[in-house]
């Protein structure tokens, strides 16, 4: 594998374009956009392309996993 194949696949083990970050969390791209533009969750744009990290929408899963058993309890 040559550098350049190493830095792609880090690339896209660790970052996530709207679609891939949408689907992680189980929302719409319009809730995670909404999210990201109230600084609920960190996002680099370059260009008309919008990342990412893949930490911080696991920590976002997981506050989102709790508020979803808190206030629905119910849908267990």
């Amino acid at each position: 594998m040559n550098p350049q194949e190493k830095d792609r696949n880090w690339l896209n083990e660790t970052f996530f374009t709207t679609e891939e970050a949408a689907a992680f969390l189980g929302i719409s791209k319009q809730a995670l956009l909404s999210l990201a533009k109230r600084n609920k969750i960190a996002s680099s744009k370059k260009g008309k392309m919008m990342l990412f990290h893949r930490i911080d929408l696991e920590a976002r899963r997981e506050r989102q996993t709790a508020l979803r058993d808190k206030y629905r309890p119910y849908d267990k």
